[in-house]
């Protein structure tokens, strides 16, 4: 796929995302619509694609939410990991090679990288975070940063 072909698809994914979570109010729902989109629509580059939501009773901890892939992580702390370093800084985490990274955690040995995205309620808390994991090494890039970003800047307003 080019990169203009994952651009526009990322786009295209936005608006079948939105279009389909219209409406509902149930989280867990939206986010396992976007979950299951998203890796249906990248297979197999996204090898484990899901979400991590902040617990309501242990705010600095992510508990998993719903995804697509092998056994994830139950739980999370901010301190620990690409999900947590995301929750932590509320920033996107691009990680080439997550074994170089300090403090990875790894549910699947099998990945090699990559890229978690905030999820942000609309009084700007953080509600999750999309975590995409891939076999492959430096398989995330700046398109995929900019996808992910739209299409969780507006998962939870859709």
């Amino acid at each position: 796929m080019t990169d203009q072909e994952r651009q526009t698809r990322y786009e295209q994914l936005r608006e079948e995302i939105f279009a389909v979570v219209s409406g509902e109010t149930y989280l867990p729902a939206r986010l396992a619509t976007a979950s299951c989109l998203l890796a249906e629509a990248f297979r197999p580059r996204f090898f484990w694609t899901g979400f991590y939501v902040v617990d309501p009773l242990k705010s600095e901890e992510l508990v998993v939410g719903p995804y697509v892939g092998t056994l994830g992580c139950l739980r999370i702390p901010f301190t620990r990991g690409v999900c947590g370093a995301c929750a932590a800084s509320g920033e996107t985490q691009l990680v080439p090679d997550v074994h170089a990274f300090p403090g990875h955690i790894a549910c699947d040995s099998r990945t090699n990288s990559e890229i978690v995205v905030p999820v942000f309620n609309s009084d700007g808390t953080l509600a999750a975070v999309l975590d995409v994991d891939s076999e492959q090494p430096d398989a995330f890039d700046e398109i995929d940063k900019a996808g992910l970003e739209a299409i969780c800047a507006g998962l939870l307003t859709a």
